[in-house]
């Protein structure tokens, strides 16, 4: 598929980029080559079988084993190389047989709707859980484009091969608390209204509004589901919280000298992927299709998340200074550890972003079993078991650590 640009003009309004999106689409889904759509349109899903996009990501990965725990059989895609065991899915592809013939993982990109098409009517999944995305906020400022194609256009791609192929499967949008950005109000819920302030938060906004109007317009069981910051062991170490507790490690150990963050002051409401990818799951057990929050209620700073995790390692990190020349120091010795790095700042940054996830335990009984002090101390101890293999310690106390 050519690599058609969306103009940064049209960022500013969602309608307008589903608009243009929409009829991007139309010119490609009607170049497709009729012989390889030749499939019945009475396509009946199969019965406890998903499929997911997006699956050797964090939450993938996370709510594949989830999946397969429960007797599914799992379908991924991947845009990797067929070649590869993808680090997150390893476990379960090299597993035991009860589990591992359950899985089958596709090497397709959504933006490729002949080949995504072709996936979805051969497996029949009863349930498609859409996570395939561009999912960086720092590098949406960078690609824009690349951005909105993956998360606009790539939505587009899946919602429209549902409706004309497998109407009846149920489908999930992972949407993004990002489409909030500068929201007025706090805790934010299903009906605030959004003010994206990225173009990751902006595409996001474009695949949500999407699902709506899929459900909306063609009566399509969609449901997006507003996703708060998440992490686990699994998260990629280009993301604050994951260099964080890296760093931690490190530094205990000697490795590293000092971690430099961007904003300090920067709050997310932090939940636990596991927490997340089971109410991903529970939405779609309900008869009704709809919108939720999905949301610890609580939120943290930069500088919380990382004094919780250098005391995972029994650093007490104490903090000085303000803005840019704010540093962290190590309480026993006063070295700086911990360094702003004007760098990582965002060119516009949300204010105090945190959910209310009350709909989704009012109607999905569901609500976080991690605290952000658990998942810290899981992060960390990940980091030390991975720092120890990668410098083939034998044992994590056998390195000097700041005194």
């Amino acid at each position: 598929m050519p690599n058609v640009p969306i103009t940064c003009a049209q960022l500013e309004d969602p309608l307008e980029v589903i608009s243009s999106l929409a009829a991007l689409q139309l010119r490609v889904f009607n170049s497709v080559s009729i012989d390889r759509l030749t499939y019945s349109m009475e396509v009946t899903p199969t019965s406890k079988v998903a499929l997911i996009t997006g699956v050797t990501g964090q939450t993938g990965s996370i709510l594949a084993d989830l999946l397969l725990g429960l007797g599914y059989e799992v379908h991924g895609i991947t845009r990797g190389s067929p070649s590869d065991v993808p680090t997150r899915l390893a476990h379960i592809m090299a597993g035991h047989e009860s589990m591992k013939h359950r899985f089958t993982l596709h090497h397709c990109d959504i933006l490729d709707i002949q080949a995504f098409s072709e996936i979805l009517l051969a497996t029949k999944p009863a349930e498609l859980y859409n996570l395939a995305a561009q999912s960086s906020v720092s590098v949406s400022f960078k690609q824009p484009h690349e951005t909105f194609r993956v998360d606009g256009l790539g939505v587009l791609n899946v919602l429209e091969t549902v409706r004309l192929f497998l109407p009846t499967v149920r489908v999930f949008q992972a949407s993004s608390s990002e489409i909030f950005g500068k929201a007025t109000t706090s805790p934010q819920t299903e009906t605030t209204k959004p003010h994206p302030c990225s173009p990751y938060a902006n595409a996001k906004l474009v695949a949500h509004t999407l699902a709506r109007v899929y459900r909306e317009a063609y009566n399509l069981h969609v449901c997006s589901g507003v996703l708060y910051n998440h992490e686990s062991s699994r998260r990629g170490g280009n993301f604050v919280t994951q260099k964080i507790a890296r760093a931690a490690v490190k530094i205990s150990l000697g490795l590293q000298k000092t971690l430099e963050l961007g904003n300090l002051d920067s709050c997310r409401d932090w939940g636990h992927a596991k927490d997340f990818a089971d109410c991903i799951w529970k939405m779609m057990q309900t008869d009704v299709a709809e919108d939720f929050i999905v949301a610890t209620g609580e939120t943290h700073t930069v500088r919380d998340f990382a004094k919780k995790s250098f005391a995972v390692v029994g650093i007490e990190v104490e903090f000085q200074g303000t803005g840019i020349h704010e540093v962290g120091l190590h309480s026993k010795d006063g070295s700086i550890i911990i360094k702003v790095n004007s760098n990582f700042f965002r060119p516009t940054e949300p204010v105090h972003i945190v959910g209310d996830a009350s709909k989704a335990l009012q109607k999905l009984y569901w609500r976080p079993s991690y605290s952000v002090t658990e998942l810290v101390e899981e992060m960390v101890s990940a980091q030390k078991k991975e720092i120890s293999k990668e410098f083939e310690l034998d044992s994590l106390s056998n390195l000097d650590r700041p005194k």
